[in-house]
């Protein structure tokens, strides 16, 4: 029997995706319906919606669902729910109880039967960025949106929502490309509680990762390691922001990593299909909310969890998790609750003095003693050619992202927050 989590909501594993003759059928009917564009978010949302990952979720959200995720946090039934998951058109025409297919980049995605078609106007998207992407950081201060409509690419997908949202249930009729393109890597929560299921796990912390792994993330899964049955590296590889590193580099990255660094059998690395966000400590709880589906009872949550720029205070993320209901009298159903539970681990770097890893809860030294350690700091130094310092990262892992960035033939900007460059470590 399984000692894992169960699934989110209740309901176990919802999965919408077809096989065999059921795929069959409805792969030949979404040749004659209406077709519609979605977009590389929705598509990743989608293709969680079939294998399981976002249960007990079966479709895309009506504005009921809409207002109460973004008010409270829990979708109209009472089940938590952190982030709203809608799908758009500017197609006039569609209309409640058809039944569309949806496409990306000429591949039939899934086939939806249509419940309800509402528009969101501007102050209403503006008051679901307030509610779902403002923090507690220095540009969530004061003019939130002028700010943020300039330099937040999730508030500035928010804003470029097509006109007419569409609710209602999905068949989910393809994966995309990710089973092929990372092999051995992408797991459904089936696949990856299988899997931990055959080691015996029951108590699993989760490492969210959308930058390669430097010395802060490997400390944060020893960590995990030495209190947990086993973590699994749960690695994005939807879209990310324009300057981040692709998902195939750092896949490579990681198996280096693991290869040389970690015990095999305490470790997995797993992949699944979202884009990012960017929605700091909201994200932080879609993410464990999903880790639930994959059979994940912790999310490591460390300094700045899916921020971006300075937007968010840099421990919201672990301090939002106090704020949400578990079973509680807001959702007083334990299976429409939230189990998992967020590892929260200080700022973490590497100390001359100490002579290894630390963190503000172990380190009495100066920061001028410490190498501060983050994603972005990683990325900035790499793009731009400049020495990576001492301790901050394996050198098997920096070879592979020097390579990477020799190869490009056009750079992006890299801008630091405070906290990555260490301005407000006291």
């Amino acid at each position: 029997m399984s000692k894992l989590v169960a699934p989110h909501g209740g309901k176990g594993l919802v999965c919408c995706l077809l096989e065999g003759a059921e795929l069959a059928a409805e792969t030949k009917k979404a040749a004659g319906l209406k077709k519609i564009e979605i977009s590389s978010q929705e598509k990743g949302d989608l293709i969680m919606m079939g294998i399981g990952g976002f249960s007990p979720l079966s479709g895309f959200m009506s504005k009921a669902d809409w207002k109460s995720v973004c008010e409270k946090i829990t979708l109209s039934d009472g089940t938590f729910w952190p982030i709203p998951v809608m799908l758009a058109t500017d197609d006039a025409s569609i209309k409640a109880g058809e039944e569309i297919t949806l496409e990306r980049n000429g591949v039939v995605m899934a086939t939806m039967k249509v419940s309800e078609v509402f528009e969101l106007s501007d102050a209403e998207k503006t008051w679901e960025c307030e509610m779902v992407y403002k923090g507690e950081g220095a540009d969530s201060q004061g003019d939130f949106m002028g700010t943020a409509t300039k330099d937040h690419p999730g508030v500035q997908m928010v804003l470029a929502r097509k006109k007419f949202c569409l609710a209602g249930p999905v068949k989910v009729l393809s994966e995309g490309d990710f089973p092929a393109k990372f092999p051995g890597v992408y797991k459904t929560p089936a696949q990856l509680r299988a899997e931990m299921d055959a080691k015996g796990w029951g108590d699993v912390a989760a490492l969210q990762l959308r930058n390669p792994m430097h010395r802060s993330h490997e400390y944060l899964c020893k960590i995990a390691v030495e209190v947990c049955d086993g973590v699994v590296i749960h690695s994005l590889v939807g879209a990310l922001k324009p300057g981040d590193i692709p998902a195939e580099v750092r896949v490579k990255a990681i198996d280096t990593l693991v290869e040389h660094y970690f015990v095999k059998d305490n470790v997995i690395q797993a992949g699944y299909p979202l884009d990012m966000r960017y929605a700091g400590p909201r994200e932080a709880l879609l993410h464990a909310t999903f880790r639930q589906n994959y059979g994940m009872n912790k999310l490591i949550v460390g300094r700045d969890h899916a921020g971006v720029g300075d937007f968010y205070g840099m421990f919201e993320a672990q301090t939002i998790f106090e704020k949400i209901p578990y079973a509680n009298e807001a959702c007083t159903d334990a299976g429409k609750a939230l189990q998992t539970k967020p590892l929260k681990i200080d700022w973490t770097f590497y100390c001359y003095k100490c002579d290894g890893m630390a963190s503000l809860r172990t380190c009495p030294h100066a920061k001028e003693d410490r190498v501060i350690l983050s994603g972005t700091a990683l990325r900035k130094g790499l793009s731009e050619g400049a020495p990576i310092p001492d301790h901050f990262g394996r050198e098997e892992v920096l070879d592979i992202l020097r390579a990477y960035y020799a190869s490009l033939t056009e750079k992006v900007e890299v801008k630091m927050q405070k906290a990555a460059s260490g301005a407000s470590m006291k």
